[in-house]
């Protein structure tokens, strides 16, 4: 076979099944987007787990177990910065890393263009929406009710 019979059959669409050795779904060029995606893939899971195993071992082991962790727990603990940090940055590392991951997967296995756009649509409509709402929960929760009597109020409101 000749240089050029290779070039066509390389381009031929493959029937064993097999992609095309120059085979692309979108003739865009997607610049380093999917690298960078991919980098952010493996650094936010090795941070996720730092994080989501402290948060684990201070909620579950440290001080009375589980059976401490009530509203009040949480309340004490969203008083403090650190730990209201610490939730935010777990809650957008966890949302983006998953809608990175679904992200994918679209791309996968979403068969026409229109499919994949509205399935991508709904999913970052969705993470916004989360990652919002999470962030206000975290930020403006008040576990100090104005008028509460001092026996309702936690020992940190200082009624």
């Amino acid at each position: 076979m000749s240089t050029s019979t290779n070039e066509a059959h390389a381009l031929e669409a493959p029937r064993s099944g097999r992609i095309a050795p120059r085979y692309t779904r979108n003739s865009s060029g997607g610049g380093n987007f999917e690298m960078f995606a991919w980098l952010f893939m493996r650094v936010s899971g090795v941070i996720l787990v730092v994080l989501i195993f402290t948060h684990l071992f201070m909620n579950l082991v440290v001080g009375d177990g589980i059976h401490a962790v009530d509203f009040g727990f949480v309340a004490g603990k969203w008083a403090s910065p650190l730990w209201q940090v610490w939730d935010l940055v777990m809650l957008w590392l966890a949302m983006l890393h998953g809608t990175n991951g679904v992200r994918t997967i679209i791309n996968d296995y979403g068969d026409k263009k229109s499919t994949r756009m509205w399935l991508k649509t709904v999913l970052y409509v969705a993470t916004f929406v989360i990652i919002v709402l999470g962030t206000l929960v975290i930020f403006t929760f008040d576990p100090c009710l104005a008028g509460a009597s001092s026996e309702t109020l936690q020992e940190f409101c200082g009624a």
